[in-house]
């Protein structure tokens, strides 16, 4: 089952990761987005794997480890979270809203595009 949180639900569903797992934000924009907005890692690791790339770069990703999917606005990120969920990872989210929604809910210094 997919989980859908906000950007500023994260840190209450990193909470709900299984003990000793260290939740995975994976973001799957494009480079030249990555090179407009990111975040920085807190309390999880951050990956980026362009939403193209996700099916032949999946044995890169633990099914086992929580991963919570971050684009733009949260469409891409939703379409590789239904993959990773069909593909029989346990523990998936989307991030909601996506990078966008992150500046306006957790990092205003994060720019809009």
């Amino acid at each position: 089952m997919i989980a859908h949180i906000r950007p500023n639900q994260l840190a209450d569903w990193i909470a709900t990761a299984p003990e000793g797992a260290r939740p995975l934000v994976l973001d799957v924009r494009e480079a030249w987005e990555l090179q407009t907005a990111s975040i920085t890692p807190a309390d999880f690791e951050l990956v980026t794997i362009p939403m193209g790339e996700i099916p032949a770069r999946l044995a890169e990703l633990d099914p086992a480890r929580p991963v919570a999917c971050l684009c733009h606005h949260g469409m891409r990120s939703l379409r590789v979270a239904g993959f990773l969920d069909h593909q029989g990872f346990e523990h998936v989210a989307n991030i909601t809203g996506g990078i966008d929604a992150w500046s306006a809910e957790v990092a205003p210094s994060v720019p809009r595009y």
